[in-house]
């Protein structure tokens, strides 16, 4: 197996919505916010829902690679539910092998409310469910064994069980990477992830803003030093600048697609990481790597939701 993903499994609910509806309900634009059931149904029940889709952020990482025929895996969980069974087809479906057995469990499948304004930008409200609630006993050692890299979110850490499937993980990965997920979640578990960076991961994603708030940088010069002074690879997306990879001395800088008709950045973040691993594992140059990622982001883009079917 070349890639095995370990992430959050949360079904994806998309709905449009307006400026009005983020200041009335207290979010916060471009953020991921953790509900419960209960305000995930209440914010769910004054809006109409555009697309369901099975996601989760290196879920939808590991369906990008499996497009680009990479042979890929993904651990991630669900209840033995409606939900849980059509997130478990929705990725074999996609030729995904997935590497967990469901269970009825007390708590349901995770959902996320992706509330897309007009300017395309994407909030989210997550209810993990029994995702949140992924433990070592759900990480099976022969699939990390058996795939040449893991791939994990920074969505999935959380302190208790969460973190100690995560450091089960990564004992066990041949080679490991991660997103650093969302600028809210490394403000939260930041000395974690420093950690992680600097001393576990072989490969780090983040956009730019995650990057300057997990250094700490005034600018981003900062943050080209400390990619050099890591020797590991770090990359880093920044939007219409374009993209960077950075390993010891090498600094790669790749330009983002122009014109484009951008109608939903949901899953930008997740088909870049997508498009850069397959690069990556399939031995091709950094900079061919970081336009196999551009290429990825900029057609998820200009449709909705995070998945290029």
């Amino acid at each position: 197996m070349k890639i095995l993903g370990i992430g959050n499994a949360i079904v994806d609910v998309i709905c449009k919505i307006d400026e009005e509806f983020l200041t009335k309900n207290n979010l916060i634009k471009s953020s991921m916010k953790l509900v419960d059931e209960t305000e995930f149904k209440q914010l769910l029940s004054n809006l109409d829902i555009e697309k369901t889709i099975a996601g989760g952020s290196v879920a939808n990482s590991i369906v990008g690679l499996s497009r680009l025929k990479n042979k890929v895996s993904f651990i991630g969980k669900v209840s033995d539910d409606k939900l849980g069974n059509e997130y478990e087809t929705s990725l074999t479906d996609q030729n995904v092998k997935y590497c967990y057995i469901k269970k009825k469990e007390i708590i349901p499948t995770g959902t996320c409310l992706i509330l897309i304004t007009p300017d395309s930008e994407r909030t989210m409200c997550t209810f993990l469910g029994v995702a949140g609630k992924i433990a070592p006993g759900d990480i099976d050692e022969n699939f990390i064994k058996q795939s040449e890299l893991i791939f994990l979110e920074g969505y999935l850490w959380d302190e208790g069980n969460p973190k100690a499937a995560f450091d089960k993980a990564l004992q066990l990965a041949n080679k490991s990477a991660m997103s650093l997920s969302d600028k809210f979640c490394v403000e939260r578990h930041k000395k974690s992830f420093f950690d992680l960076v600097k001393n576990k991961l072989d490969i780090t994603f983040a956009n730019e803003k995650e990057i300057i708030e997990l250094i700490n940088a005034k600018t981003f010069n900062d943050v080209i030093e400390f990619g050099k002074n890591l020797n590991k690879l770090l990359v880093i997306t920044r939007s219409d600048k374009g993209s960077i990879a950075i390993s010891g001395s090498e600094v790669v800088e790749c330009e983002s697609q122009k014109n484009l008709k951008i109608i939903d950045l949901t899953g930008a973040g997740d088909l870049f990481a997508a498009g850069f691993l397959h690069g990556h594992i399939n031995e091709m140059s950094t900079k061919e790597s970081l336009e196999q990622g551009t290429k990825m982001a900029s057609a998820i883009i200009e449709k909705i939701g995070a998945r290029l079917d």
